[in-house]
Parts: C-alpha cells; structure tokens; sequence
C-alpha cells in the first residue's frame, strides 16, 4: 500500500502539458540533428567519422532521457521516480563507459595524418 503522504496527484493538465513539452523537444532534436548530419557531410575524413558518432552517441543519450522523461511523467508515486531515476542514472553509467570505449578505441585506431610531421616522444 502506498504511503498517503507519498502519493502524487499530478492535474491531467499539467501531465499533459508535460507530454506536450517532451514532444516538442524531441522534435526539435530531431531536427537539429538532421541538420548537424548534414553539415558532417562536408567535413573532411576521418574528422566525420569521429563526428558522426559522436552525433550517434548524442542521440543515442537525447533518446535516453526523453524516453526517461515520458516514463517519469507516468510515475505514481515518489517511491516510483526514485526508482526510474536510481535505473536510469545506472544505466547511463554503463552507457558512458560503453561510449567513452568507442570514442576511444576508433580514434586510437585512426589513420595517422600524411603531413611528415615529427613524432613528439
């Protein structure tokens, strides 16, 4: 039984407003990341494919958090948001270290660049 104090009467109004929100912001997203894909498009190699996923990375964790967000806005209680918040911070751990390896290993993997330049010891 959930504790009386700890219930959340949410007016459907501002659930709803909050959905709204939520669906502009993604929208906008969306459309900012189209942009930004295009605009990768004319940056030399391998510089676009350290920005294309970096741009796949970003999306990855906008997705993330809108989806967290609309699962938030569901929550009936406290005791509910704690835990989607406690699952969603964990997750995004993982997640960063996951990314943060990618990142990593495809830049270490990288051609180096053809300028005749010293190496720096």
């Amino acid at each position: 039984m959930i504790d009386p104090k700890l219930a959340m009467e949410v007016p459907a109004h501002i659930r709803e407003l909050a959905v709204k929100s939520v669906d502009q912001a993604e929208k906008a997203i969306s459309t900012f990341m189209e942009s930004a894909s295009k605009s990768f498009a004319m940056v030399p190699a391998p510089m676009s494919d350290v920005a294309k996923q970096a741009l796949t990375i970003t999306q990855a964790n906008l997705k993330a958090s809108l989806d967290h967000a609309r699962k938030l806005m569901e929550a009936k209680d406290i005791g509910e948001v704690l835990r989607l918040q406690t699952e969603f911070v964990r997750g995004q751990f993982g997640t960063a270290a996951e990314q943060f390896k990618q990142m990593t290993s495809s830049s270490a993997g990288s051609p180096k660049d053809d300028r005749n330049e010293p190496d720096l010891i």
